[in-house]
């Protein structure tokens, strides 16, 4: 290991030596992907406001500058840094934001480059709390004046990182827009009022050793080392959507006894209102799935739910809700996972009183055989994968764009959109009769549940802005793209990622 890069650990106490010898300390943080002249020019100005120049990294895991960043990991990151010779010290943060490190490393001067001065540009906020910590412990910002040279721009031209069609689509989207104007898009979606109505699920896995066959019965035998729940189905699109809107409500069902309601109350932030039916002889959804914790490979699952129709009751009240809910918000997203809340009465009266409507009516291993769209017509848009729109028109073979056209026309879609797992997904638009592409956009796939979901988030509220299709399946790609390097839905689709996941791809 270079003699250079250091653990936190050891170079705290290294700080603490040279500046008990009255050491200038100054420090450095980036991610350093491609290390180019213009960080060189950066380090030896900043070498100059002190004695010891201390560079920081942001370890991979937390690198959210978009789809296969970084280029090279934190390891050969720090190497190429350590070879410069401005540079006394090189470590790897292991925090999300360059505060923490601030407040281990306290330096005297903290050295940015001089496109951060204006801290309004900077998507994450996070220069203002960067300097708010400096000034506690007397710490000082400089903005060093060099010349000025982009890794993401560097990487986006030459890289073969990005396939052809992927940085034919990025080519598209910043010849016809800007970032300060996706940017200022996003921030209108605050003004819309959006009603989610679905199925809330309780994702819960379970992570296991395989132990092996047992003894007197052919099968495997798991050992569990913990389980984690988290808030799935309709309730996973409410907090896709909690950081970009102002108010959401959700119409669901719970169990007869309302069994998780108050974890779910804890999992919803407060602009997420939630409305509910306990359905009669039924408990609360719960999905359980049993992960080899080893290669987060799913072993078996168990469902807990009753998939019957609603009673007569429940219906009613249900009605009621819509009824009620409906008229007060911009847009409605239907979320029906074929469990039996939303019967062919409700879904017309849906589809009835609604002005903009977004649909996923999802194939499921409980409902295959049994569930359609066929209860749903006349809506704005519909997302589904490419599995379900076959089984839908019962074809195999036939070329995915021509059944695209024909379920729009017999359901009078006005947008539709297959997912397609790797290869991404297309936007059909029945008005122009033309089609849009976007590539996967996805690099560590842990798991591909809840993928759709999180595309249908921000898919409707970039349409039903009336943003450019291609921006809005762009936009949609990205959020399904953060949506499966998780685990199940254990954490909601990010706005900040998926700003600076666009403003670095633009660059």
């Amino acid at each position: 290991m270079n003699k250079k890069i250091l653990k936190l650990s050891s170079l705290e106490k290294i700080i603490f030596r040279l500046k008990s010898k009255k050491k200038k300390i100054v420090l450095c943080h980036g991610v350093f992907d491609l290390l180019h002249v213009g960080h060189i020019k950066h380090f030896e100005e900043a070498k100059k406001q002190g004695d010891i120049l201390i560079v920081s990294i942001t370890t991979d895991k937390f690198v959210i500058k978009g789809p296969n960043r970084p280029a090279f990991n934190e390891k050969l990151r720090a190497d190429a840094l350590a070879a410069l010779q401005a540079i006394d010290y090189v470590v790897v943060s292991n925090f999300s934001t360059a505060t923490a490190i601030l407040q281990k490393i306290k330096p005297n001067i903290y050295c940015k480059g001089n496109e951060y001065k204006n801290f309004k540009n900077d998507t994450t906020g996070e220069i203002k709390n960067e300097n708010k910590v400096l000034k506690k412990f007397g710490g000082k910002i400089f903005f060093t004046s060099g010349i000025t040279f982009s890794s993401s721009n560097l990487l986006n031209k030459f890289s073969d990182e990005s396939s052809k069609t992927q940085k034919k689509l990025m080519r598209i989207i910043k010849k016809k827009h800007s970032f300060e104007e996706i940017k200022s898009n996003f921030e209108n979606f605050k003004k819309l009022k959006v009603l989610v109505i679905g199925e809330l699920i309780i994702d819960q896995y379970f992570f296991c050793e395989a132990i092996g066959k047992s003894g007197k019965e052919a099968i495997l035998v798991l050992k569990e080392n913990n389980n984690e729940k988290y808030i799935g189905g309709a309730g996973a699109i409410c907090r896709h959507l909690s950081q970009f809107c102002k108010k959401i409500s959700l119409v669901t069902m719970l169990g007869e006894k309302a069994e998780e309601l108050r974890e779910i109350k804890k999992g919803f932030t407060k602009n997420i209102n939630i409305n509910f039916i306990k359905k009669k002889n039924s408990p609360t959804i719960i999905k359980k799935r049993f992960i080899d914790y080893i290669n987060s490979k799913k072993v078996i699952g168990v469902d807990v739910l009753n998939d019957d129709p609603l009673e007569k009751k429940n219906e009613m009240e249900l009605k009621r809700i819509i009824n009620k809910e409906i008229p007060k918000h911009d847009v409605v997203i239907v979320s029906d996972y074929g469990h039996g809340l939303i019967s062919k009465n409700n879904a017309k009266l849906i589809c009835k009183k609604s002005k903009n409507l977004f649909l996923n009516a999802q194939i499921n291993s409980a409902n295959v055989g049994y569930h359609s769209i066929l209860n749903y017509m006349n809506f704005k848009c519909l997302v589904i994968n490419e599995k379900e729109l076959r089984h839908e028109l019962r074809n195999k073979s036939e070329k995915v764009e021509s059944l695209m056209k024909k379920l729009s026309i017999k359901h009078k879609i006005m947008y539709l959109v297959v997912s397609r797992g790797n290869q991404g997904a297309i936007l059909y638009n029945k008005f122009n009769n033309k089609f849009y592409y976007s590539e996967a956009f996805a690099k560590n796939i842990q798991d591909k549940v809840g993928a759709g979901d999180a595309l249908l988030s921000l898919l409707s509220l970039c349409l039903a802005s009336k943003l450019p299709n291609e921006l809005s399946l762009f936009s949609g790609s990205l959020a399904a793209a953060q949506s499966v390097e998780t685990i199940g839905n254990k954490e909601s689709i990010n706005k900040t990622k998926i700003l600076k996941f666009i403003e670095h791809i633009l660059k």
